[in-house]
């Protein structure tokens, strides 16, 4: 077994031609990986991207293609899956105005280049879902907005309209899904790659606690900031710190590790009503 990669939260093995992708208990925020881990933090992660290929299976292929055959060291927090060659740019769909895509609106009228109405508050819903795709990998070390034609001269044309529309699909039929679970999906990355017989793939993880934002439907209040089930508590908790937002991160306080844990083991449980084990 061959060590890849190692991210801010996930490490890549090569093993028996195919890749390992472990997921750590690390927490990253703002880009930066903080000291103190979140325990189970990989095991619910892996575990409910895993529920989530197998349901979206219809919708597009994945690289998935085990949760179980894994080396016993990893078990639980790994999935084996296919190699994909990766297309950089990073899928988000978004359903309620929040985060960077607030702060764009706020400054533009518009997230991606695409104008929305005027008025809208932090946490509203959308008219529709919109696709606001980022960089990959930028000058700045930070993702940042693309417009759609920007991607088509990325990857062209086919691609681009391939990748809007699986993310939209994806996007609308998680947050279908998730409001019969009391849940709101407000909004989602996803990412694409091609595996070797060049047919498009959905990679990386889907419809998770570090890639969507997630909020309790029955205390949703468009024009403040809402209650969350992902990490965007321990981004919130960060901020009060005084920290700068460049390496090292702050130590996490045991209480709001426990409150992270908590929230992605509920999300977990509502979402597959499945019984989180550990």
């Amino acid at each position: 077994m061959k060590h890849v990669h190692a991210g801010k939260v996930r490490d890549l093995y090569e093993w028996d031609g195919d890749i390992l992708l472990v997921a750590t208990d690390r927490v990253s925020v703002y880009d930066v990986s903080l000291p103190t881990p979140v325990p189970d933090k990989g095991k619910l992660l892996t575990q409910l991207s895993a529920w989530w290929f197998e349901h979206l299976r219809e919708v597009v292929p994945n690289h998935l293609i085990s949760a179980t055959d894994v080396p016993a060291e990893f078990a639980g927090r790994a999935i084996r899956c296919k190699p994909l060659k990766m297309i950089q740019v990073e899928c988000i769909a978004r359903g309620h105005l929040t985060g960077l895509g607030l702060r764009e609106y706020q400054r533009d009228g518009a997230v991606s280049g695409i104008r929305l109405p005027e008025g809208l508050v932090e946490g509203v819903k959308l008219p529709e879902p919109i696709f606001t795709p980022t960089t990959k990998i930028s000058d700045t070390g930070h993702d940042e907005f693309m417009t759609f034609d920007e991607v088509v001269n990325e990857i062209g044309r086919e691609t681009a309209d391939r990748i809007r529309d699986l993310t939209l699909e994806i996007y609308r039929k998680g947050a279908e899904h998730a409001a019969t679970k009391g849940v709101i999906i407000a909004d989602t990355k996803l990412e694409f790659g091609f595996d070797a017989d060049g047919e498009l793939t959905l990679g990386d993880e889907v419809l998770t606690s570090d890639s969507s934002r997630f909020w309790p439907a029955d205390e949703w209040e468009p024009g403040r900031p809402q209650r969350s089930f992902d990490k965007q508590f321990v981004r919130d908790w960060s901020l009060t710190t005084g920290w700068d937002k460049t390496p090292p991160g702050p130590e996490i306080p045991a209480d709001v590790v426990a409150a992270t844990r908590a929230k992605y083991i509920e999300v977990y449980e509502r979402i597959t009503g499945n019984t989180w084990t550990s």
